[in-house]
């Protein structure tokens, strides 16, 4: 689940503002339970526990189904959410002057990947599914998601900068997650980041997320596939790489090619990787963020 800094996620805040709240999630990450068996483990009312059940059921923490039990079907609660992610409004640098540029997604200029794979536009699959071959068909300048298992897609944009600027820190930033053949929450996968042949570092994401409907997926897109991604923010400054603020490694500014035509951006799972888990990466029409690969320059 992801949620920002605004009236439209303060339900939820609301709804984790609550020590038993909070209890009920903890023990429903445990196993599924009834309203009878959690008031027994808390000690309340089952009245109480209903009311605390259906705060957290409104704003998608939760869901109720109905199984089996041993006098007909009984009403259980099931933990949905294992991972929230909160954006933060962006710091704006206004002591700098920028060049920036928006990537469509399907804009690639080199890939191979492997499968589980493909495109997607807002209308419909770009060729078959599962089959690498169809990243060079002509239908990929519209995608506006794809996914792959391992390997690499590679972007290029204009270096702006002229001799008389200083380059002072560069910011990707895009919407991006783990790749799982139809989805999976818990789905660790190292991501490499690669900025003109020099390698800035790897992040970890955490799954492949269908827990809610992406914000802006398309009605055709299946609810049972990758839904959104997270919001990250590539940096690389004077003192080193972050990623949304955390150290991601030692690269600065200073160990950059500034004088190439165009900036190489490199967004690869390695056959060696720790975690081969894909990736997944979304544009505008998908997931949950209205925007392409942000590419931002910042220079004095």
């Amino acid at each position: 689940m992801q949620l920002d800094i605004s009236e439209s996620s303060l339900a939820v805040y609301e709804a984790l503002a609550s020590d038993i709240r909070l209890k009920i999630i903890q023990l429903l990450s445990k196993q599924k339970m009834n309203v009878k068996d959690l008031a027994l483990e808390l000690n309340l009312s089952s009245a109480i526990i209903s009311k605390h059940i259906k705060k957290l059921e409104a704003v998608g923490i939760i869901k109720t189904e109905r199984i089996p039990g041993i006098s007909g079907l009984q009403k259980v609660s099931i933990l949905k959410v294992d991972h929230i992610d909160i954006h933060f409004p962006k710091k704006i640098y206004h002591s700098f002057e920028t060049f920036d540029t928006a990537i469509p997604i399907g804009h690639y200029t080199d890939y191979h990947v492997t499968p589980t794979c493909g495109l997607a536009d807002s209308k419909d699959f770009i060729g078959q599914v599962d089959e690498p071959k169809y990243f060079m068909d002509s239908g990929r300048m519209d995608a506006s998601i794809l996914w792959f298992t391992a390997g690499y897609v590679e972007y290029k944009t204009p270096n702006f900068l002229t001799p008389d600027d200083t380059l002072e820190q560069i910011d990707i930033s895009m919407e991006i997650s783990s790749e799982f053949p139809f989805s999976n929450d818990v789905w660790p996968s190292d991501i490499t980041f690669t900025l003109n042949g020099t390698e800035l570092g790897t992040w970890t994401s955490p799954g492949d997320f269908a827990d809610t409907r992406g914000k802006l997926n398309p009605s055709w897109w299946p609810s049972n596939l990758n839904q959104y991604g997270l919001l990250k923010t590539l940096r690389v400054t004077h003192h080193g790489t972050y990623m949304d603020g955390d150290p991601l490694s030692q690269v600065s500014i200073s160990d950059l090619n500034k004088t190439a035509e165009t900036w190489e951006i490199r967004i690869e799972v390695k056959p060696d990787a720790e975690n081969v888990g894909g990736v997944t990466q979304f544009g505008k029409k998908f997931g949950n963020h209205d925007q392409d690969i942000n590419f931002k320059a910042y220079y004095s």
